[in-house]
């Protein structure tokens, strides 16, 4: 493979926000050293594209930049970040529960729990934000500098806007916005953690692959390495509001079905500023819906276990729910400037500029239609 591979595209990843760490650090963080590595003895290398994220910089900036990490950097700057230290932690510990006797269950409890310890002691909000960031630095730290290399940081990917067709999406069960929006719809949840004014930055899959495209073909035999955001807060902004009103709409004029086959009538949908407040409102929707007395302990046990599972997602999707922030897309413009005085048509072949979104046109006849539709043919198939 070596003498003959030319171009590599990295976006192998684990993007659970709040994986086990071990498994995270070996995919994200090694798996980037390990490709870089092998970029660098292939004799007829063109250039490396490297998938990461929109949000490897965290969310404590008023505009996140397309600016590289330095070996050891951390967001906070409270201490270095030595990521041979951060493999050790978890060797460690699954040594020290092995001795105890853990299950395996308690072992990944753990593993997942110390992923999300090591993130925010060094200022990103989860684990999988935190080990795109040290994968982006392996994968420059042991990359021959003449090798060609863009980062390409996509935000929330959606499903495609247009090709191969409207509202294609991979990948079941959803995750983000999609599983807040199908557990909307079903009846499971009325209300989340998040600010009307935060800005989603979404950004359709198409958009991301013909971006990747683009920076594959200017990049080739160039000496450089860029980073580009691609994403839709800087260009084509759509707010925290106008999805809770997209999806209240959808949902209200497409009823999913619940368990008994019966027709989910769903209420306006409520954002809360705070954990505290959020688990009031969930504890008072069960209680409703289970005619027992307002308070978590009278629910049924099944009902107190899908408000604790929704309070930990929460809790992991908090810091991005409330984020006011949005993402530079500097570098990502100048490149459909390039591709453009290239000739390049980016209009109907390989189209990335979110500025030709209609937000609620896209998601109330594409992609609320497509999630919906997935989430139809999977439950038919259980």
């Amino acid at each position: 493979m070596w003498r003959e591979v030319d171009i590599i595209v990295h976006s192998a990843s684990i993007t659970t926000f709040d994986d086990r760490y071990d498994t995270t650090l070996a995919v994200n963080v090694y798996g980037a050293k390990h490709v870089a590595e092998f970029a660098t003895r292939c004799i007829n290398i063109k250039m490396l594209l490297h998938v990461s994220t929109a949000h490897a910089w965290g969310y404590d900036k008023r505009v996140v930049p397309e600016k590289a990490f330095s070996m050891g950097e951390t967001i906070n700057g409270s201490r270095k970040l030595d990521v041979n230290e951060e493999k050790l932690s978890c060797e460690e510990l699954i040594r020290e529960l092995r001795e105890k006797n853990a299950s395996e269950e308690q072992i990944t409890v753990a593993l997942k729990n110390l992923g999300l310890q090591r993130a925010r002691l060094h200022g990103w909000p989860n684990t999988y934000a935190f080990t795109k960031a040290m994968g982006e630095m392996m994968m420059r730290h042991h990359l021959n500098w003449n090798v060609p290399l863009a980062i390409a940081r996509p935000a929330i990917i959606t499903s495609t806007h247009r090709d191969p067709f409207p509202g294609w999406l991979e990948g079941f069960p959803f995750r983000h916005l999609d599983n807040i929006a199908i557990n909307y719809g079903r009846g499971k949840i009325n209300s989340f953690i998040g600010d009307p004014n935060t800005i989603l930055d979404v950004i359709p899959a198409d958009m991301v692959v013909n971006a990747m495209i683009v920076a594959m073909a200017v990049h080739a035999n160039r000496s450089s390495y860029m980073i580009y955001h691609v994403g839709s807060s800087m260009s084509n902004s759509l707010r925290f509001a106008e999805f809770e009103d997209f999806i209240f709409r959808y949902f209200k004029n497409n009823p999913l079905t619940n368990e008994d086959g019966k027709l989910v009538k769903v209420g306006k949908f409520i954002l809360l500023d705070s954990m505290e407040s959020l688990q009031k409102k969930l504890t008072e929707y069960y209680a409703l819906q289970s005619k027992e007395q307002n308070s978590l302990q009278s629910l049924p046990a099944n009902l107190k276990r899908n408000i604790n599972i929704t309070m930990r997602v929460a809790e992991i999707y908090r810091p991005a729910a409330l984020f006011k922030g949005i993402f530079d897309d500097t570098n990502t413009k100048a490149l459909r400037a390039t591709a453009m005085k290239n000739g390049v048509d980016l209009e109907n072949l390989l189209c990335f500029d979110p500025g030709c979104i209609n937000w609620e046109d896209y998601y109330q006849k594409v992609h609320l239609p497509g999630i919906t539709g997935t989430f139809k043919l999977k439950r038919a198939m259980l």
